[in-house]
């Protein structure tokens, strides 16, 4: 991702190195052009320094120096004016280098995946490092700056000149005439005093050493040891060691052809080459192709290079491929020696490579480094004592700036840009000259500080040239510094390059400036305010700058944190277009390839349009039609918003460039690309289409072509086939068991081959869609089918009838499906490969002459490419992209399968809650197979039912029920008032079915081929009010077990209103009557039953009353035994919003009636409020009551096991606690079951009509209410929070059911009459009865004190218990305890006598405390006075 191997430091401090000039005598050049090289040329490979050096600074602290590099030119004199520009020499050298500087086809790339974007991107840019690293190369010296102007220079002399000393002594004064004659303005000197270091170069191949050793020691002796340097090179012998391979460090340092090299003649200052450790190299064939490619193809760069020949149409590619062919030709014709280096260091051996090594290290650290600490002191001094600081200016720029002053940000408006020149000696370039010798050697806190002062001064000058230089030498020292004891700077930039850009008009200085910066930025992951950077940078100065900005730009939206993919194309695109504009067209491709990346397939057409357009006439010029043609494919198939006559033309280029590639192929038919076929949305229907409605019938809706496909309402039906499979399979799922798919897509599971019948047709459903506004007109489509190994289309073959379609798709509909058919007429394996279709181009009037596509019809194919689901279950799986098998195309043909339809009448569409209905239901056997075992399955299983005949009563309907069309199996019975009419015992297998299944009785169990049947189908309204979804999976399997299909399902959907109808609310509580005292039999125990009913319906259905006909119950150990009717009436009607309360006795059922077997049996019983008696043990009171029953029990067990599973799991020491709330319980449990039945009256079109209906209610246990109607789940309301220091221990609340161990009732006169004035005390005998409820032996403890509610003490009220206060007894099992006590009143009044408080608990658990028992209700006795 344009990452570079080199650390941003590195590249940084090598962008400013200390500058070394050279000047060589004509003998010394001649002994370094053994080699092909130049001294300086030698020199470069070895200028960077392996070992540390060490200055000093004015506080005399040691500087490390670590992995400095130097740089070493030959001196060049240029007269003329400096100049702040780049000169054409230098433009065009940097324009070679990028365009010869091209991505090679193994470069490494990288992927990156962001959200729903995976692009592949360059790992580097080396197009951009050399460019960047040539442009700061040629940077032009200037006078406000001296970082890249000359320290020292070496003189060069050979040991073969006649008098080496003084030819040192002419070069020495060529050297000080050039810098203080004042005749050239380059190069440019550091400070007056350069240093001259002597280097004696010897020849050992020619030369006399022991005269060069003692040439050598008279230098010492003239310049000191210091000062001079022997260097003896070509001890390499051409004749020795021909084999010998010398590394050649040379070649990447050198330039590739001789145009660079006459550029550098013309450039002021020569430069020091040393490529980043990065750099690809370029082979000389890729030089030639480039630069033909540039100089061909850019030709003048005004011209838009889109832009052909006037000759050239845009349309005639036949041209434009003629073009390519010339231009390609004439690539092969360059001359392949332009960019030939030869052989570099022919007479040099590794000793030689070290000689020149260490030379490099002796001149720096003897010669350059301590003339450098030299002039730092100088300076320093003469600051110090010009200005009056302190003896050093580190410490006084500390004393200033240690404080943290904050730094001017920006420069308003300054007064002037450029025109302010200080003199040499001016005490603010001294500094200025200060700061850059510190940054050289790597003193950068010094080099900051300085720069720091110098800009203030700068500032206040106006200077605003030198205050840009300050302000960018400052920034960069911060950034350098080491442990980085300040933030980088940015705003220093910033201003920097304002100041550059709009005040001095210097573009060159500005970008040095951008570059910099935009690396320091992304060194810090500031890719953001890199890229603003870089992009306030473009200009149409430069088209190559610009592009290359915009690409690194681009690179910084893709590696920020959260990347930006689209900007990173959108800048890829301007990039592309500003490498275009340069005559780059390599990289222009490129850039807009690896934008295409992002735009493709996202829905912007048109700039992909443009992108595609782009890339197929720059790939068509570049001789790539491949990809040319790719290219123009992709304008037609996407979702394109161009108009209908640039559409057009589209087709019409990209037609000839097909016809063009693909003429060869005329055996096959060509696959085509138009219209485009929607693979995934392929669909597969097995079977005929359904039948619809035929008069009052109402067809199945099963499966069609015309539905939606929904996940969730597919698992549904899977769950009820899975049910319907275990039931016919007794109650296992077989292994190998499949869910029936009669519609394929592509969200079904496509992972096995389908199973299709024989003479059933297959109907194959092919969404097309045109991407153009253009027409296409396709006929004769036909399905392209193989047949165990041979592949056909035509129609009448024995295996397979095909039948063909007409169809078109016009610009007006881009979407159209078509329904190819087969019919299979015998077994095999078949696979549906594709369509087959003639395709021709319409028209489209979008000009007064019209537009009109090629009318030539072509005969072609295209194959299906449907792509199974992603694998993501093993590790290779998840670190690739592999998809799984789809084989919905690749059938299996079948022997035949019975086929059944189903029809209803009179179902209705809207129901009461409860509310019973009949409809008949008709099974059609249309298959010459017969078919058995006919089941269904239901998501609601309570709101149907088929009944049995096995179940049905005898008994005959009343008249008044036939009169009615009543639902139910009614007897006429007199009126008998509050007794009870009848008990049925039966059997719960009788009307069991299992969960949702239920078998469907039809006569012998199979239906014949040809045959239909008719049966009831009994309807109960939901007891839940709104809309309700059911759905219906009948089930069927063939007579004949053999076949490979087990079975085969029927769907049908309906969708039935509910209405409310009643609310049913029942109770129950003990009987108060003491057991001596009940009219029934000793072993028998009563229980009040009290049902509330409440008229809830909304009169929505025109329903004007409710009538209570009759009151059942049904339970394994209970029965209603009595209706208790205080008024003598049993007519029970409910308006609209009326209520009524019945209240029953419930007795226990006899013990011959007890369910003694390993089978419940339940006893219904009827108490009927009429003059005729329901059935309740009948179809369908008695199915609706046992689906109803079976459900809810199913939700209770799955809440009770959700809740068990949420509860804390701990362990209660024994089995104690668990054994009391079983005892508690048994007292209370009831298991009663109320069937309410009513009948409610409608008017609908001036007629009465009669409706029935029965609702459900359970009574589990004794005092806990049960309702028929359930309510919704209301939202917890919202309670203020509160907090506290300690939450208070939690309160261990005791069992609910230890509350029930004993029932308690008093006995006492409701009326007393005394004479308060002959006896102020009357006293009241009152009776309390205790009876134990439990199997096991209770403690009981009775007081009879008042107490309040804190209970904190006693009340005395206005009558009092006389005599003991607490009692505490023993209960046996079941035993009742009778207890005389006397109440006391001194006036008269009402009076609760409830006063007394029963504690108890079992015997057996000493340990626990008792538990308070629930009293009985209110006991009051009225006290007269006589």
């Amino acid at each position: 991702m344009a990452h570079s191997v080199r650390s941003v430091q590195e590249f940084v401090q090598d962008s400013f190195v200390p500058m070394v000039a050279v000047l060589c005598s004509e003998e010394a050049e001649r002994v370094t052009a053994k080699n092909k090289l130049s001294f300086c040329e030698l020199l470069r490979p070895f200028c960077r320094l392996t070992s540390e050096g060490h200055i000093r600074d004015p506080n005399n602290q040691v500087q490390v120096v670590k992995n400095l590099r130097i740089g070493v030119n030959s001196i060049e004199t240029d007269p003329s004016t400096a100049s702040m520009a780049l000169r054409p020499g230098q433009l065009r050298l940097l324009d070679e280098v990028v365009l010869t500087c091209q991505p090679q086809e193994g470069a490494p790339t990288t992927s990156i995946k962001n959200g729903e974007y995976e692009l592949n991107l360059n790992v580097n840019t080396p197009w951009f490092e050399v460019y960047r690293r040539k442009f700061l190369q040629s940077m032009p010296s200037s006078d406000h700056e001296f970082l890249n102007h000359y320290l020292a220079c070496l003189l060069v002399v050979s040991s073969t000149e006649a008098v080496p000393v003084e030819q040192f002594l002419k070069l020495s004064q060529e050297q000080h005439r050039i810098q203080h004659s004042g005749e050239y303005t380059n190069p440019k000197w550091f400070i007056p005093n350069t240093l001259k270091y002597y280097v004696l170069l010897h020849d050992l191949s020619q030369g006399e050493e022991q005269r060069a050793d003692a040439v050598y020691e008279d230098m010492k002796q003239r310049y000191g040891p210091q000062g001079c340097y022997l260097l003896k090179i070509n001890s390499r012998t051409i004749s020795a060691g021909v084999d010998e391979q010398i590394p050649d460090p040379w070649s990447q340092y050198l330039h590739k052809n001789n145009c660079q090299q006459q550029d550098l003649v013309d450039d002021p200052v020569p430069s020091a080459d040393d490529p980043p450790a990065d750099e690809e190299t370029t082979n000389a064939s890729d030089v030639v192709d480039s630069k033909t490619e540039h100089d061909v193809m850019s030709g003048n760069l005004e011209n838009h290079p889109l832009q052909l020949d006037a000759s050239i149409s845009p349309g005639n590619l036949e041209t434009l491929m003629t073009v390519n062919t010339e231009l390609k030709k004439s690539n092969r014709e360059v001359d392949p020696q332009t960019g030939g280096a030869g052989s570099h260091g022919a007479w040099l051996t590794l000793s030689d490579h070290d000689h020149i090594r260490q030379f490099i290290q002796e001149f720096t650290f003897r010669g350059l480094l301590p003339h450098i600490e030299k002039n730092i002191r100088q300076l320093n001094d003469q600051l110090v004592s010009r200005k009056g600081l302190s003896r050093s200016l580190l410490t006084a720029t500390k004393k200033w700036f240690g404080g943290g002053k904050v730094p001017e940000k920006a420069v308003a408006e300054p007064k002037s840009s450029c025109g302010l020149l200080y003199p040499p000696e001016a005490p603010e370039l001294q500094i200025r000259k200060m700061a850059d010798l510190c940054f050289l050697v790597q003193h950068y806190e010094l080099a900051y500080s300085c720069y720091h002062t110098a800009k203030k001064d700068f500032l206040s000058d106006q200077a605003m040239l030198y205050a840009a230089g300050a302000l960018e030498m400052a920034a960069v020292s911060a950034f350098l510094q080491a442990g980085a004891p300040r933030p980088y700077p940015a705003h220093y930039m910033d201003t920097a390059i304002q100041i550059y850009r709009d005040l001095c008009k210097n573009m060159v200085l500005a970008e040095r400036c951008a570059l910099l910066s935009a690396e320091i930025l992304k060194s810090q992951g500031k890719y953001s305010e890199a890229a603003t950077l870089l992009i306030k940078m473009t200009s149409e100065d430069s088209d190559l700058r610009s592009a290359l900005l915009l690409e690194q730009a681009a690179y910084c939206f893709i590696n920020m944190r959260n990347p930006m993919v689209r900007k990173f194309a959108f800048h890829m695109i301007l990039a592309g277009h500003r490498f275009s504009k340069a005559g780059q067209r390599r990289h222009a491709l490129r850039c807009y390839c690896q934008a295409m990346q992002v735009y493709k397939d996202r829905g912007w057409s048109l700039a992909e349009d443009h992108i595609n357009f782009t890339i197929g006439r720059q790939s068509f010029t570049l001789c790539q039609p491949e990809n040319a043609v790719t290219a123009f494919r992709q304008i037609l198939i996407n979702d394109s918003r161009q108009i209908a006559a640039q559409q057009g033309a589209f087709l019409r280029e990209y037609l000839y460039v097909y016809k063009s590639l693909k003429n060869a192929n005329e055996v096959s038919l060509p696959q085509l690309p138009l219209p485009c076929i929607q693979s995934s949305a392929t669909r597969v229907y097995f079977g005929p289409e359904r039948r619809l409605a035929e008069g009052e019938k109402q067809a199945a809706t099963h499966v069609s072509l015309d539905q939606e496909y929904d996940q969730d309402v597919s698992a549904i039906w899977c769950h009820l086939e899975e049910q319907l499979v275990a039931a016919a399979n007794r109650g296992i799922v077989p292994a190998n068991f499949r869910p029936t798919q009669c519609c394929l897509n592509k969200h079904t599971d496509n992972l096995r081959h389908p199973l299709a019948v024989v003479e059933e047709p297959i109907i194959v459903e092919v969404t097309f869609s045109n991407p153009l506004k253009v027409s296409l007109a396709l006929s004769k489509l036909s399905l392209l089918w193989r047949f165990g190994e041979e592949e056909a289309s035509s129609e009448g073959l024995t295996e397979v009838t095909n039948k063909s379609e007409e169809t078109a798709t016009h610009e007006e509909n881009p979407a159209q499906e078509a329904r190819l058919r087969l019919l299979p007429h015998r077994t095999g394996h078949l696979n549906i490969v594709g369509v087959v279709y003639n395709l021709a181009g319409g028209s489209t009037e979008e000009t007064s002459e019209g537009v009109h596509t090629s009318d030539i019809i072509v005969r072609g194919r295209q194959d299906f490419n449907i792509q199974g689901p992603r694998l993501n279950v093993t590790k290779e799986d998840k670190m690739l992209v592999r998809h799984g098998p789809d084989r919905r195309l690749d059938l299996l043909i079948t022997p035949p399968m019975p086929l059944m339809e189903v029809f209803f009448l009179q179902f209705p569409t809207a129901l009461l809650c409860g509310e019973i209905r009949k409809a008949y239901v008709e099974f059609s056997n249309v298959s010459a197979v017969a078919l058995s075992g006919l089941r269904v399955a239901s998501t609601h299983p309570e709101f149907f039912t088929f009944g049995s005949e096995a179940t049905t009563p005898m008994t005959p309907l009343s008249p008044t029920a036939a009169e009615n069309n009543s639902s139910y199996q009614t007897v006429a019975t007199p009126p008998q008032q509050g007794c009870v009419t009848s008990d049925v015992l039966l059997s719960a297998e009788d009307s069991a079915h299992p969960s949702a299944v239920m078998d469907i009785p039809i006569k012998g169990g199979i239906l014949k081929p040809g045959e239909s049947t008719q049966l009831p189908l009994w309807l109960r309204g939901l007891d839940t009010d709104g809309v309700h979804e059911i759905n219906f999976l009948f089930y069927y399997e063939s007579s004949e077990k053999s076949c490979r299909i087990s079975h085969r399902v029927l769907r049908h959907t309906v969708f039935i209103c509910a209405s409310r109808s009643l609310s049913v609310q029942a109770s129950a509580c003990r009987s108060s009557i003491p057991r001596h005292d009940s009219e029934e039999d000793e072993d028998s125990r009563g229980t009040l039953v009290f049902v509330d009913l409440e008229n809830i319906n909304t009169s929505e259905g025109g329903v004007r009353e409710f009538n209570i006909v009759q009151v059942s119950s049904s339970s394994p150990q209970w029965r209603l035994h009595k209706y208790i009717n205080p008024k003598n009436d049993i007519d029970c009607k409910l308006g609209s919003r009326e209520r009524a309360k019945l209240c029953f006795r419930a007795t226990q059922c006899k013990p011959q009636q007890a369910s003694l077997d390993s089978i419940q049996k339940y006893t219904f019983a009827d108490l009927s409020l009429g003059n005729e008696r329901i059935v309740s043990s009948s179809t369908p009171c008695r199915d609706f009551f046992f689906r109803c029953c079976r459900t809810s029990a199913s939700q209770q067990d799955a809440a009770a096991s959700s809740k068990l599973s949420s509860k804390d799991k701990c362990v209660v020491s024994g089995n104690r606690a668990s054994d009391i709330i079983d005892i508690a319980k048994k007292c209370n449990e009831l298991d009663l079951n109320i069937i309410v039945i009513w009948k409610a009256y409608v008017v609908e079109d001036n007629k009465q009509l009669i409706l029935e209906g029965q609702l459900h209610v359970a009574l589990q246990t004794i005092g806990k209410e049960a309702s028929s109607v359930i309510n919704k789940e209301e939202a917890q309301e919202m309670v203020l929070l509160k907090f506290k220091s300690e939450p208070p221990p939690p309160v261990i609340q005791p069992p609910a059911e230890l509350s029930h161990l004993i029932k308690t009732n008093l006995h006492h006169p409701e009326t007393f009459t005394h004479h308060f004035a002959q006896h102020s005390l009357c006293l009241v005998p009152v009776s309390l009865t205790l009876s134990n409820c439990s199997m096991a032996h209770v403690d009981a403890i009775i007081d009879l004190r008042h107490y309040s509610s804190s209970e904190t003490q006693e009340v005395h009220s206005s009558f009092a218990w006389v005599g003991q206060s607490q009692y505490k007894l023993q209960l046996k099992p079941q035993e009742v305890m009778c207890l005389s006590l006397q109440a006391c009143f001194l006036q008269a009044g009402v009076y609760n006598l409830s006063t007394p408080r029963v504690f108890a608990k079992p015997t057996e658990h000493g340990a626990m405390s008792e538990t308070s028992q629930q009293t009985a209700g209110p006991a009051l006795i009225i006290i007269n006075s006589s």
